[in-house]
Parts: structure tokens; C-alpha cells; sequence
């Protein structure tokens, strides 16, 4: 029974096996039949797709040949249209060179024909001057006959008669004209002279030799005086300019023949003051500061005047010049202002006598260029100015006015007389000038060349009026010893050279310093 259902069991299972397979393989057939299909199906698809593509493209192809041919059409024709005009350009300068040749060759025709009545008539002219100059010769004949001369002795003593009368008749209208000149001359030089003097408004400034400094109070004497007059003697150590204190209240004098030094004196007092730390060491820096601020204000005051005259194009060293006459004095005359009114005189002048009025005035501006060299020279101030004048590159005729207004050089151009003259009449207004006060300056310089002229003097100033020369030395280069017999020598070569009133006292100050600084 067991076998029995064993084997049952084993049919039964063998059974549902086969029918299993049988089942898988029906679907499988199926399945299969489906793909079949369903490839068919896509194939299609595919077709019809490649299809409706393909007469897309068809479709695009013919609308981009279409647009590419409409394109080229119209290139073609704007092509042919302007070939067409290009045509008609040419036909009408075909028409208009036909025209030309015609007229050109109407015209040959017509110059031809007047060229042979030209002719004609030129050998017409030709026998009848022919026929003249026989006539002309049988007259000549004729005339020498009658008068026993011939043709050219006639001409010659014609000529003679003729020339001794225009001679003599020049002779009179020549001594007329001068004459005439002469009379009007003196009057219209005057009358110039007027109305350039009443058209040029100067200032006249007598430089003094003395500059009062106004203090706050008196207490600031002693600060400036130090102890055992240490500051004062540094300030004219320093700048050269004495300084007096008396009694005049709340104020210290300071003299000195040299303006430019008592400017520098008058504002490095200011700062000193104002800042009030007074002693030697700080005098020192605050006068070479102030000194250094002069030579700016100079070229301040130089370019300012160079463009209040309206001069332009002049170099900056003679601008410098220029500025540095403001603290120079000629005569006693300031000579920044002496040399502004002559260039003002000079431009009036010379337009009235229509010349070239910028150029007289720059002449006046720089005439007296000479009298602020750098360094001192033999030559005189006019000679100077006409070389510092040439070496900066001025107007030829700039530089002989400027040597030539003191007749040490010839006048070569007109505008040379005019700064002479307007010089003159600079100097020649009332209280312009005083020859007394320009004999003192002279002098005081003088006193201190003879001193700078000797090895190892660093600096020389002339003080107390001309009545005392304060010689600063170098200390590495002049002993103790040195100095005394410096000291000698320039008080006897003053007695030996110099003309003087009074007494001269020599000073020689020599001084050794070791500074270090701490760091």
C-alpha cells in the first residue's frame, strides 16, 4: 500500500511536470508571437516616421532653395543696375570728352587764324618802323647840321645841365626838410618826453640804512640781548647788521647798509620772538631758515613783477635778478622801483614812436641787471648786464641797450637812446637820488671786499655805520695767532687803500665748535 502510494505519487508528480512544461511552452509561443508583433508594429512606426522626415527635409530643402535663388536674383540685378549706371557714367564722359575735343580743336582752328593776322600785322609794324628810323636818321642829320654838334654831345651837356640843376635844387629842398626837421624835433621829443613822464605814476622810495623792529614790551630786550650779550652778538654774527638798544621804548633799531640783510635780521627777530626760545644755537637755524625763505620770496617777487609788465618768455636766473633788486638801492633809490619805471617810460616811448614796446620794456626792466651779480666782478654794472643778458639768451638788441646806456658800448638799435633817456629821467625826478647816500654804500662794500679778499675768512660785515668791520673766520683755518695778525693787516691795508672819516675798528671773531648728537 505504501508502494502503491509511492508510486501514485511519483505518476502524479510526473503528470503535473509534463503538464507544467507543456503550459510554459504555450505561453512562451505566445510571448514570442507577441514580440513578432509588436517589431512588426515599430518597423512600421519607423517607416512612417522616415517617411514624414524625409519629406520634411524634402520640404526645407525646396524653401532654402527657393530664399538662396530669391537672394541671388536680386544680387544679379543690383549687380545689373549698377553695371547699367556704371554704362551711363561712362557714356557721359564719353559725350563730354567729345564735346572738349571739339571745342579744343575749334579753338586750335580759331588761334591759328589769329596767330597769321598776328603775323600780318607784326611785318606791317616792321616796315613802318623801318620806314621811322630812316625819317629818325635824316632828322638827326639834319639837326646836327643846324646845330654843329652831334647827337651824343647834344645828350651829354643836356644831361650835365640837367644833373646841376636837380643837384642844386636837392641841395635847397634837402637843407629845407632839415631845417623844418629841426624845429619840430626838439617839440616832438618834448612833447613825448611829457606824456610818457605824466602817463608813468612812480613812487619815490629813498632806502634808509636803518629798520626800526617794534617789540611787545621791553621785558623781551634782555631774552634778545642774553647773558653778557651772547644773543646780540650772535644775531650780528649771523646777519651782519648791528642791532641798537636804547632807550627808544619797545623797540630795537637795526643797521646796516644792506637791506636784503636787515630783512633777514627784521624776520628772523619775528620768529625769535614769537617763538621765544633765544639762544645762539637757535639763532643760527632760524637765520639760515629765513635767508632761505628770502631767496623764495626774491623769485616771488621776481616773476610777480615780470608779469605785472606783461613780459613773458624770460629766464628764471634773470628773473631771479630781477626779484633780488627789491632789496638792492641805487643812489639811494630803490632799485626794483627805479628799474620798473623805466620800463614803463620805455614801453610809453616807444610806442609813440612806433617802435616795439615790449621789447623797450623788457630792455628797461634788465638794464640795470649788472648792479645784483652773484659774484663780484671788474666789470662795470652796464657791461655786466649785457653779458648776464647774452648768456640767458635775450634779444640782441635787449643786450646792447642794456651795455650801451652808459656809452660803454655803441648804440646798434634804435631802442638803445630810449633806455638812456628814460634812465635819465628816472634819476631825475625831485628826491630820486642822493649821491651821498650811493658814495656810502660804495664804500661800505668796498670795506668788506678788501676783508673777504683774505684766505679763511668765511663771512665780513661792515657794522656801526662803516665804523667797525666784524671778520668771521674759519677755525680750521686760522690759528690764534692767525687772527691778530689778520686782524693787523686788514687795518692796514684800510689806512693804505681806503679813503675814510673817522676811525675803522677791525674786529676778527674766530670760533671752535664740537657738536655731536645724541641718538
Amino acid at each position: 500500500m505504501d508502494a502503491l502510494t509511492y508510486i501514485i505519487g511519483g505518476v502524479s508528480l510526473a503528470v503535473g511536470i509534463v503538464a507544467g512544461k507543456f503550459i510554459f511552452a504555450k505561453n512562451t509561443q505566445k510571448q514570442v508571437e507577441d514580440a513578432e508583433s509588436q517589431a512588426k508594429k515599430i518597423l512600421a512606426d519607423a517607416q512612417t516616421n522616415s517617411e514624414n522626415l524625409k519629406k520634411e527635409r524634402l520640404l526645407e530643402a525646396k524653401e532654402k532653395f527657393v530664399q538662396l535663388k530669391a537672394e541671388h536674383d536680386k544680387e544679379v540685378l543690383e549687380r545689373n543696375k549698377k553695371i547699367n549706371e556704371a554704362e551711363g557714367r561712362i557714356r557721359q564722359k564719353e559725350q563730354s570728352i567729345n564735346q572738349k575735343v571739339e571745342q579744343t580743336e575749334k579753338q586750335i582752328k580759331e588761334n591759328d587764324a589769329i596767330k597769321d593776322n598776328l603775323n600780318r600785322q607784326i611785318e606791317v609794324v616792321n616796315l613802318k618802323r623801318t620806314e621811322l628810323e630812316k625819317h629818325q636818321e635824316e632828322h638827326i642829320r639834319r639837326l646836327e647840321k643846324i646845330a654843329g654838334l652831334t647827337a651824343d654831345e647834344a645828350k651829354s651837356q643836356l644831361v650835365e645841365s640837367l644833373k646841376q640843376e636837380a643837384h642844386t635844387q636837392a641841395l635847397a629842398l634837402q637843407q629845407e626838410i632839415i631845417d623844418d626837421a629841426k624845429q619840430k624835433a626838439n617839440k616832438e621829443a618834448r612833447k613825448i618826453i611829457i606824456q610818457s613822464i605824466q602817463r608813468t605814476a612812480a613812487e619815490q622810495a629813498i632806502e634808509n640804512s636803518i629798520t626800526v623792529f617794534n617789540l611787545e614790551s621791553d621785558e623781551i630786550k634782555g631774552q634778545i640781548i642774553g647773558r653778557e650779550g651772547r644773543n646780540i652778538r650772535a644775531i650780528e654774527a649771523a646777519t651782519g647788521v648791528d642791532l641798537i638798544v636804547d632807550d627808544t621804548p619797545e623797540a630795537i633799531i637795526l643797521s646796516s647798509f644792506d637791506p636784503l640783510r636787515r630783512e633777514i635780521a627784521r624776520l628772523s627777530l619775528q620768529r625769535l620772538v614769537a617763538d621765544g626760545r633765544i639762544h645762539p644755537a637757535r639763532i643760527e637755524e632760524v637765520v639760515e631758515k629765513t635767508r632761505r625763505q628770502i631767496e623764495e620770496q626774491v623769485m616771488e617777487i621776481g616773476e610777480r613783477t615780470v608779469i605785472e609788465l606783461g613780459i613773458h618768455g624770460l629766464h628764471k636766473e634773470l628773473v631771479r635778478l630781477v626779484g633780488k633788486m627789491r632789496f638792492r638801492s641805487s643812489y639811494g633809490q630803490n632799485l626794483l622801483m627805479h628799474s620798473r619805471e623805466v620800463a614803463n617810460l620805455c614801453g610809453i616811448m616807444a610806442a609813440e614812436l612806433g617802435l616795439n614796446p615790449k621789447l623797450a620794456k623788457r630792455a628797461g626792466l634788465l638794464h640795470d641787471i649788472g648792479k645784483v651779480p652773484d659774484e663780484e666782478t671788474e666789470l662795470s654794472h652796464a657791461l655786466l648786464g649785457a653779458k648776464l643778458a647774452e648768456k640767458y639768451g635775450e634779444n640782441p638788441a635787449v643786450v646792447n641797450a642794456i651795455g650801451a646806456h652808459h656809452d660803454e658800448m655803441e648804440m646798434a638799435y634804435v631802442i638803445a637812446p630810449i633806455i638812456q633817456a628814460c634812465d635819465a629821467i628816472s634819476g631825475a625826478r625831485p628826491g630820486a637820488r642822493r649821491e651821498i647816500m650811493q658814495q656810502y654804500l660804495q664804500r661800505i662794500k668796498e670795506l668788506e671786499a678788501l676783508a673777504m679778499a683774505y684766505q679763511g675768512v668765511e663771512k665780513a660785515y661792515a657794522i656801526q655805520a662803516g665804523r667797525e668791520l666784524r671778520v668771521i673766520v674759519e677755525a680750521e683755518k686760522v690759528s690764534d695767532a692767525d687772527s691778530d695778525k689778520l686782524s693787523f693787516e686788514i687795518a692796514q691795508k684800510i689806512m693804505t687803500e681806503m679813503t675814510y672819516p673817522g676811525q675803522i675798528k677791525v674786529t676778527v671773531i674766530r670760533e671752535k665748535r664740537a657738536v655731536n648728537v645724541a641718538r
